[in-house]
């Protein structure tokens, strides 16, 4: 019975997953469908031979420049979220409510706001239409996840365990590499996988700074989509949606995962 009730679960899971992509997949094979029509009136491959064509090439390339603008990120995002969830979560000092307050504001306040008053500011420094600033403005977005996610691993991190390491002659290192990294791994990859999302997602932020020199694929869907082109609109939306998906499997089994420390 429990088998049964499981593979139920999974398909009814799975189903929920697809079936909004359903359309999408059926507009990419699609060359004329049109109301009222339920299926398309001709099929063929004009969407995807355009996505990995010669025409499309402008598309591979914002595929690339999104993988590596959200793998930045979310790498920038874990390394600086990992210590300062570890201060906030282990520590108390007058600071912290400010701290954390301050970490909320980029989440409360609109994005527009948020990419519209750093521009400025981007512009001064050399930083606006660059790889260095998209980046940053993404993490403007991103880290404060990443740095709550870490926070709550850390509220619930034993450092007893480092202690006991200590006291068996490990140096920092070893303490970081060997007790802290594995214990808290689980919290790492949500909060890296959050931050890539994010950061996969961005468009009104990437538009602002990136200034149209930084061109990712949501830029690159969303002119498509105004296009009236709507096989080659679903076809890139599929490629938009599987690198997320794909990360979103690799991470999947850490989601629910629970470090041996994880309890005092």
């Amino acid at each position: 019975m429990i088998p049964l009730n499981r593979n139920i679960t999974f398909a009814a899971l799975i189903t929920s997953v697809l079936l909004p992509f359903t359309v999408l997949i059926i507009w990419s094979f699609s060359s004329r469908w049109f109301y009222p029509q339920l299926w398309p009136e001709h099929w063929g491959l004009r969407a995807w031979q355009y996505v990995f064509g010669t025409a499309g090439s402008q598309i591979i390339s914002g595929l690339i420049q999104s993988i590596l603008v959200a793998l930045a990120t979310a790498a920038v995002s874990v390394v600086i979220g990992v210590p300062a969830g570890r201060a906030l979560g282990l520590y108390n000092f007058r600071a912290k409510d400010t701290i954390s307050v301050m970490l909320m504001l980029p989440v409360i306040v609109p994005p527009l706001c948020v990419a519209m008053g750093l521009h400025l500011w981007f512009i001064k420094l050399g930083l606006a239409e660059t790889f260095i600033g998209v980046v940053l403005v993404h993490l403007t977005f991103c880290l404060p996840y990443s740095v709550f996610v870490m926070w709550g691993v850390f509220s619930n991190y034993n450092p007893d365990y480092e202690n006991q390491a200590r006291s068996l002659g490990a140096n920092s290192w070893k303490i970081i590499t060997r007790v802290m990294l594995p214990l808290t791994l689980p919290g790492i990859m949500v909060a890296g996988l959050f931050s890539f999302l994010l950061s996969w997602s961005q468009y009104l932020s990437t538009l602002i700074i990136g200034g149209g020199r930084i061109t990712t694929l949501p830029i690159l869907l969303f002119a498509l989509m105004g296009s009236g082109d709507r096989p080659v609109a679903a076809a890139v939306s599929m490629v938009f949606v599987a690198p997320a998906f794909l990360a979103l499997l690799f991470s999947a089994r850490y989601l629910g995962g629970k470090s041996i420390a994880g309890v005092r």
